[in-house]
């Protein structure tokens, strides 16, 4: 066999459902471009591993205890033998030609170290009800339709060069709420004079099933992702104040009431994963 161009990870924990239809879709790209697939499973075994055995092209990596992505991203880039290294969430569906895109265009542009795509909502149920004005309650990312380079692209469609894993370090495994996990890394990559581009045409779609589009599930990820959101600002110097963080949350709570907006109580369980974070600190 040819050595991969690429090699993409999928760290994983605990979603075999969703990692199924993710392998699915990495297994059906129309290339010739010689790659491998990766797994890492951090601390789940079991139908994680089935999933991952029963598709014998793909190379399943136990973690073990749970470590973190951050530990998962910086074992499958151990694990893999490819320049260019790619990582995508386990909860994603890719379209055929992501793998051809995003390749041309990491070759496009010989300079840049890492690459992002878009991320686009997918819901395989009627979300809760919004009112026009927030922006989708799951992780996205749309910079427009032309590549460019940029400060930040997100780790749901994240791709590297060996060698600014090299040269920057890897990726810093004591972050444990998610957020800020791949921002950390591109951070150290800019200081170092490193460069990102965004691939307009590289991009892939964020799933929730129709079961998880419901008010209670999103509202536990949001606040989830809201913790970590917060314990990165403060890690960077950048938080606001308590009460700062407590306008916006009334703000949030006045906003759903008075739009009658379901999806203004999601952007309020993230606030409200915003001060419980902060109080927790203090």
């Amino acid at each position: 066999m040819d050595p991969p161009v690429v090699s993409v990870v999928v760290p994983t924990r605990g979603r075999a459902a969703y990692l199924e239809v993710t392998l699915d879709s990495l297994l059906a790209q129309r290339t010739g471009i010689a790659h491998e697939i990766l797994v890492v499973d951090d601390g789940d075994g079991g139908p994680t591993a089935d999933a991952v055995r029963a598709r014998r092209a793909v190379r399943y990596l136990p973690h073990g205890p749970a470590r973190g992505l951050n530990a998962a991203r910086n074992t499958g880039v151990r694990e893999s033998a490819a320049p260019l290294i790619a990582f995508v969430d386990d909860d994603v569906l890719v379209p055929p030609g992501w793998l051809a895109a995003l390749v041309e265009g990491a070759d496009r542009d010989l300079d840049a170290e890492a690459f992002g795509g878009p991320i686009r909502a997918r819901f395989e149920g009627r979300p809760p009800r919004g009112c026009g004005r927030e922006q989708p309650p799951i992780t996205t990312l749309d910079l427009g339709e032309q590549d460019r380079e940029v400060d930040f692209v997100w780790g749901a469609n994240f791709a590297v060069r060996r060698t600014a894993v090299d040269r920057v370090g890897p990726f810093d495994e004591s972050i444990e709420l998610p957020h800020g996990d791949e921002e950390e890394w591109l951070e150290r990559l800019h200081a170092a004079g490193g460069r990102v581009v965004y691939l307009a045409g590289a991009g892939l779609d964020h799933r929730r099933t129709a079961e998880d589009a419901r008010l209670r599930p999103l509202a536990r990820a949001a606040y989830a992702r809201g913790r970590g959101a917060r314990a990165s600002d403060s890690r960077r110097g950048r938080a606001p104040s308590l009460a700062a963080e407590l306008r916006v949350l009334a703000g949030c709570g006045w906003h759903a009431v008075r739009r009658a907006c379901l999806q203004g109580l999601i952007m309020g369980a993230h606030s409200a994963g915003r001060v419980v974070e902060a109080l927790r600190a203090r």
